[in-house]
């Protein structure tokens, strides 16, 4: 007996989508590798920005930016500083998710790799507090505020021409190289810190800690150059027109009663968007931001350590990534999602636990177990899900506002809420306690969330 999940796949598989009649030519074909190279690229640049800040953050900034601080504060203020480019974020994908929607996904790729790759290169020119004061950490918001605002357009919009680009039924492991982009990101950032670490604490402190912000530039460079030749998605091209007409139909036909009841009932999926991305992306900012500073600044344990976890979880996410996506195809997006929850809620308290050991074999294979989960697999499941989830008339905007919203509620703000919880305690239970709540209700929020697995992106209404 067929099951409500698989009937509805079968559904949407056999429906003669605009992506697969495109796939079916060798020019369309073309277009779509173009564009998984563009989207990959573009995404291993923005998570490069952020795991070289994080990393910065916890190993070098508090030094360069705060230097009269304590460890624990100069933790705290530097991380009041990452939280600013996730304020940011929602602005930009408010404003670029309108503009995606309404003039194409190509417009704003280009525009976002521009901002976001200028933003992180003069954040490398940044001179430091001993030179100009308070101007230094002054700047420092600024630019994370302005990369995040350009951040806030760029995972989504390649999330969702992925999808609209991608086959129905392989849209989950073609959609997790979204996921691979910023393990490439994250892989690239590690590297490049681990090298630099090496350097003797002066050097590292005066003009090293800026290589890698500088180097960014040329990722930035080849993504604008790929992107300028990218072809707008089939799924938009093919119902642009209809939209707008159907569009100037409702506003002139519904009254105003109906449209404020639709909103709320569109706005269900919205918010299980929401509820999802907390569920991943604090546990994941968590994992890959507050344990790196902690087992720098508070355990002291050697920064190599720390720097070598990160690089080791790179690597693995390349097997990692794409096996979620392919269990997402072959079981759903839901149940897998679920899954990787509840691994994080039992993670949180044993995490810490073996991190106060200080060893460095311990510590080095809990910070790749956090980030596998966390910022690895259940990433992987969400990019194919997130466009499932909603409708083609506002997917890019409704999708990328509610990730946004979701990272300031978690992402955005866990690092700084767990460092107050470390100068508040002194222990680091609390911090445990966040960090399974946030998996807590990622894990909740699937039981109230549709299966999409292969549907129709055609489609004008959301899932729910």
């Amino acid at each position: 007996m067929s099951t409500p999940q698989s009937v509805a796949q079968d559904t949407a598989m056999s429906a003669n989508s605009a992506a697969d009649e495109r796939l079916a030519t060798p020019e369309g074909r073309k277009d779509f590798w173009r564009a998984t190279f563009s989207c990959w690229l573009g995404t291993a640049m923005e998570y490069a920005d952020f795991a070289l800040y994080g990393l910065a953050a916890g190993i070098i900034f508090g030094d360069v930016f705060f230097p009269e601080a304590t460890p624990e504060m100069a933790l705290l203020s530097t991380f009041a500083t990452w939280s600013v480019g996730f304020i940011a974020r929602p602005i930009g994908a408010l404003f670029f998710g309108w503009l995606g929607d309404r003039k194409g996904r190509k417009v704003v790729m280009v525009s976002t790799i521009i901002l976001m790759g200028a933003s992180t290169t003069l954040i490398g020119l940044i001179p430091s507090y001993a030179s100009i004061g308070l101007w230094a950490p002054a700047c420092l918001v600024l630019l994370r505020f302005s990369q995040g605002f350009g951040a806030g357009a760029e995972l989504s919009g390649g999330t969702v021409m992925l999808g609209e680009y991608a086959p129905a039924q392989r849209r989950g492991l073609v959609s997790s190289i979204i996921a691979l982009g910023s393990n490439s990101g994250t892989l690239l950032a590690s590297l490049v810190w681990l090298a630099v670490v090496q350097m003797d604490q002066q050097s590292l402190q005066e003009w090293g800690w800026r290589i890698p912000f500088l180097c960014s530039s040329l990722i930035a460079l080849v993504a604008l150059w790929i992107r300028r030749h990218l072809r707008e998605t089939p799924v938009f091209e093919r119902k642009k027109a209809e939209l707008e007409a159907e569009r100037e139909q409702v506003l002139a036909a519904a009254p105003v009663v109906e449209d404020t009841r639709g909103f709320w009932r569109r706005s269900r999926a919205f918010l299980t968007m929401v509820g999802l991305r907390i569920g991943e992306n604090g546990p994941s900012y968590l994992a890959q931001g507050f344990i790196i500073g902690y087992v720098v600044k508070v355990l002291a344990v050697d920064k190599s350590v720390a720097t070598t976890a990160v690089f080791i979880a790179s690597l693995l996410g390349f097997l990692i990534i794409p096996l979620a996506g392919w269990l997402s195809d072959r079981f759903g997006r839901r149940i897998t999602y679920r899954c990787f929850c509840l691994l994080l809620i039992i993670y949180a308290f044993p995490a810490f636990m073996l991190l106060d050991s200080r060893e460095p074999a311990i510590v080095i294979a809990t910070i790749v177990t956090g980030m596998g989960l966390a910022s690895l697999g259940i990433f992987g499941v969400q990019a194919a899900w997130g466009v499932e989830m909603f409708g083609v008339h506002h997917r890019y905007t409704k999708m990328a506002t509610a990730k946004e919203l979701g990272s300031i509620l978690s992402g955005g703000t866990a690092p700084l809420v767990a460092s107050a919880l470390l100068a508040w305690t002194g222990h680091w239970w609390p911090i445990a306690t966040y960090f399974a709540v946030m998996a807590s209700i990622g894990f909740l929020t699937t039981f109230v969330a549709p299966e999409t697995r292969g549907r129709d992106l055609n489609a004008p209404e959301d899932a729910i």
